[in-house]
């Protein structure tokens, strides 16, 4: 067996494990980033949806997004659009992105492992994760490491390796098509709720450039038995709602992915482990994108990791700033977002008919304020207390806890 030395190892190459190996590499660390896929986003499992001004802080080029001005919501019998002057959100083309992060890891000096798949957890005498085991084309390999951080995604290699974390009972199930369109308002995108696209969830349509979109359907399990998969092809086959005014439809490829909707109920570091991304369960729960927060915890792990190795202890105690970090900027959020997650799963279709008349009360700014989860306590006082519509008060004083 091979055995290869790191201070940090980095299981999965996606958009958590890319920032965090970049981050610990531009620190002074020796890392080792390890994909399982024959190359970085060889499999798309995810819808690519993000905010602008996250894009813009993370320094993704302009070529790996499509933005979005327009936000479309249909029900049953209800439809509004909020329209923005400004592109405030935005459709990544996901392998262009995630293969950017990528190269930038390496670029910081991380040495890219494709094609590995992690096999066993390596514990010292006191049970301490010390390293993993890979396997890549027929070649087993040892990774020794101070820090590993778990970005492995919704199975949680490591963490669950070492008797950490259990599956998530609460996640979101999406299938998706890469479709060509004849016909698309490519700066709109549509969310479309109700039993017909979705019982617990909703189907989208998300412009990725002038003539293709791409068409899915979420379902949040337990709640739901329905497959996804198979919703999506009766709304595509049927035209069902905003599908028809796309004209001709070719399927271009096939999405699918889990995302854990636990809420943020994970332990995130232990003695030289950090958890970060999917795994961590950092998701938004209205929308269920998580990217954005992938990329920047990513980089705090990588650099909470990289800093606690220069100390010479890496220690859970050592490694708890990280922690501390991401709850201190999403959990009182994701906390409130549950509340109207939780009210939204309920929903008749002639709710979700009268739900669509308080969304469009809002701006675009509360709008997006709204589905981005970003309940500021602030600002959450503020909309609850003086803004001029009492529907959306009442919504936002439920978001804040009164």
């Amino acid at each position: 067996m091979e055995e290869l030395n790191f201070d940090v190892v980095v299981v999965g190459g996606g958009p958590a494990g890319s920032s965090a190996a970049h981050m610990a590499a531009k620190n002074g660390c020796t890392v080792a980033l390890i994909e399982k896929e024959k190359e970085i986003a060889e499999t798309v499992r995810t819808s690519g949806v993000t905010w602008v001004s996250d894009i813009n802080e993370f320094g993704i080029p302009k070529d790996c997004y499509n933005p979005i001005k327009k936000f479309s919501f249909c029900s049953p019998k209800n439809y509004v659009t909020i329209a923005d002057d400004v592109a405030k959100a935005a459709v990544l083309d996901v392998r262009k992105t995630y293969r950017f992060l990528a190269t930038r890891a390496k670029s910081s000096g991380s040495e890219l492992f494709t094609n590995t798949n992690v096999s066993e957890v390596l514990k010292d005498s006191s049970g301490k994760c010390v390293g993993v085991v890979a396997k890549s084309q027929g070649k087993v390999m040892q990774f020794n490491a101070k820090v590993v951080i778990d970005a492995s995604g919704f199975t949680s290699i490591v963490a669950k390796e070492l008797g950490y974390v259990t599956q998530w009972k609460k996640f979101g199930v999406g299938a998706e098509f890469e479709v060509k369109t004849e016909k698309l308002e490519y700066d709109n995108w549509w969310l479309m709720v109700g039993q017909e696209y979705s019982p617990a969830g909703y189907a989208w349509i998300f412009p990725t450039s002038k003539n293709t979109a791409r068409i899915g359907v979420g379902v949040g399990k337990p709640d739901s038995d329905v497959d996804p998969t198979i919703r999506l092809n009766e709304l595509i086959d049927k035209k069902i709602g905003p599908i028809k005014d796309l004209g001709n439809i070719e399927k271009i490829e096939f999405h699918y992915g889990l995302i854990p909707n636990d809420g943020l109920s994970r332990k995130t570091v232990f003695d030289n482990l950090i958890l970060v991304g999917d795994s961590a369960g950092q998701a938004n729960p209205l929308v269920l994108e998580g990217i954005r927060y992938a990329i920047r915890f990513g980089e705090v792990a990588g650099k909470v990791a990289a800093d606690a190795i220069k100390n010479n202890n890496t220690t859970e105690a050592s490694l708890i700033p990280y922690e501390k970090e991401w709850k201190k900027a999403i959990e009182s959020k994701i906390n409130s977002a549950v509340k109207v997650q939780n009210r939204w799963v309920g929903l008749s279709d002639d709710e979700w008919d009268k739900e669509l008349d308080i969304i469009n009360e809002l701006t675009a700014d509360e709008f997006l304020d709204f589905i981005r989860a970003d309940f500021g306590v602030a600002k959450m006082v503020k909309l609850a207390t003086h803004h001029p519509k009492m529907v959306v008060r009442q919504l936002f004083n439920m978001v804040k806890g009164t």
